[in-house]
């Protein structure tokens, strides 16, 4: 179904009522807005909090050695193990830690963040939630609530190279970067993604 961002805050939180922790899934192509989304939704949430993908990214030193890292941010870049493994995991009233991204960094902080006991509302942010490939095709009956978000392809190009420029890059580099990594990894996200529960109408996009 297609929702408003107020309709869908609306569902998360009925699906709350009465649960010790729900997880919620907010997947898309990378620049589809997924972390603003995200960050958003717990702000206006009681007892929610974020937990990005992106703090599974394998290290620059392993993608060097599988001859990958010119397509770092693709499926098999990530530990998809690992993030599964977290995943199944949020469902325990512990507290709990895992890795982030710092992305001006280009690495993984591990242990970089905490979800806390009180966390009631674990929103899942990442491009490939929602694989129909494996390991991640595993991901999806994790979740109480899976969200995706459309974006046409030409804005995410646009988003991508703004991204890089943020970044330092000429223009020339920011948008042979888009092209050459970014948009492949979106295109693979939107053909082989399964349909979620929620689509975002495009008329409420986050950006």
């Amino acid at each position: 179904m297609r929702l408003t961002k107020l309709e869908l805050l609306e569902l998360i939180a009925e699906k709350a009522k009465g649960k010790a922790r729900i997880l919620i899934a907010i997947a898309g192509a990378p620049g589809s807005g997924k972390s603003t989304l995200a960050e958003e939704l717990a702000a206006q949430l009681a007892d929610a909090a974020v937990l990005p993908m992106d703090g599974f990214h394998r290290d620059n030193a392993e993608l060097e050695q599988m001859g990958r890292l010119h397509r770092k941010g693709a499926p098999d870049t990530f530990d998809a193990d690992g993030f599964a493994e977290l995943v199944r995991s949020l469902r325990s009233e512990e507290e709990i830690g895992y890795p982030t991204f710092d992305r001006a960094l280009d690495k993984t902080i591990p242990k970089g963040g905490q979800l806390a006991k009180a966390v009631r509302i674990v929103i899942v942010e990442g491009n490939y939630l929602l694989l129909d490939t494996p390991p991640w095709n595993r991901l999806a009956a994790e979740f109480d609530l899976t969200v995706g978000l459309e974006v046409p392809l030409s804005v995410l190009e646009k988003r991508l190279i703004r991204r890089w420029l943020d970044q330092g890059m000429s223009p020339e580099q920011a948008a042979a970067r888009a092209g050459k990594n970014d948009m492949k990894n979106a295109n693979f996200v939107i053909v082989k993604s399964v349909k979620p529960d929620v689509i975002l109408s495009t008329d409420d996009d986050p950006h």
